[in-house]
């Protein structure tokens, strides 16, 4: 039997992750409170609903208003020796606020003020208890619906290793600025620049001219493999420091041709390990007017 709790932030992606694993074949139960959990584990683990083998049960704020009644809850479970697993769903307070205002929903603790972020920041304050103690904490803040959702499939349906890190290989252009969220950013400008060939010009990283154009040069080739070796250097030891996303920015002047066809290829090449989940984001791609049609 598989038992999965899940837990985390309001709109950090819990209803999301729910919703996947009962496509998974689990038995899903939303919102189920604290008081109800020692029996629902109990129905689960001496046979009752024989025909299932996978459960979840979604334990947010909602399900218990104090936070001594969440950490009891799970301290119960701990002390049966039952075997459970935590998955706790997480974002950055202005992602939370921004997806609460896109979607006009209230926040279930903004109280009499009416305050998302007072809100968050009470939430944040009790679910700490249940964070703590989360096997798994995976963080939406960069992740679209269809990422998570693969998160969510990799590590328990396929079973595949789970490092808490989510990686973000994206390209920009440095006259469009540094992305302010970079943890590690490389310079790849000192490589030919398809921009001056004038049929390769209204092209970007992702054609297959361009391409051919920037890995022609061995350098492109090294710096590729290089790079990609000092990060799979130092991801282990992000994991171990409990960093739990990496943004990795590959920039060239504009941001269209050299950085989007470098950073396509380390994050397919992050991608081969199967480690970590990993996308590809390219920010200034489509900015700069001389390329519009």
């Amino acid at each position: 039997m598989r038992f999965v709790i899940v837990s985390g932030m309001s709109g950090a992606g819990k209803s999301t992750a729910l919703n996947v694993l009962e496509d998974e074949d689990f038995y899903c139960v939303d919102n189920l409170p604290v008081a109800l959990i020692r029996s629902f584990v109990q129905i689960a683990s001496d046979g009752t609903a024989s025909e299932f083998t996978k459960f979840a049960i979604g334990l947010d704020i909602r399900s218990a208003m104090k936070t001594e009644d969440l950490e009891s809850a799970i301290r119960d479970l701990e002390k049966s020796g039952f075997q459970y697993e935590l998955v706790f769903l997480d974002a950055a307070d202005d992602v939370l606020l921004r997806r609460f205002k896109e979607t006009r929903r209230i926040h279930p603790l903004s109280g009499k003020t009416g305050s998302i972020e007072d809100g968050v920041r009470e939430e944040r304050r009790r679910l700490n208890v249940l964070k703590s103690r989360a096997d798994y904490v995976i963080d939406t803040s960069k992740l679209l619906t269809r990422e998570l959702k693969t998160e969510i499939v990799r590590i328990f349906t396929e079973d595949r290793h789970f490092d808490s890190l989510f990686i973000t290989v994206q390209s920009f252009g440095f006259k469009y600025g540094i992305p302010a969220d970079s943890d590690l950013v490389a310079d790849v400008r000192f490589l030919p620049n398809p921009y001056y060939v004038g049929e390769l010009r209204p092209l970007t990283g992702k054609d297959q001219p361009i391409i051919d154009f920037v890995m022609e040069y061995e350098e492109s080739r090294v710096f590729i493999k290089k790079y990609t070796d000092l990060l799979k250097f130092l991801i282990p030891h992000y994991i171990g420091e409990g960093k739990n996303q990496l943004v990795v920015s590959i920039g060239c002047t504009g941001g269209r041709h050299r950085s989007v066809c470098l950073a396509e290829a380390i994050a397919e090449s992050l991608m081969e390990d199967g480690e970590s989940g990993v996308r590809v984001w390219h920010r200034d791609i489509d900015k700069d007017p001389a390329h519009k049609k």
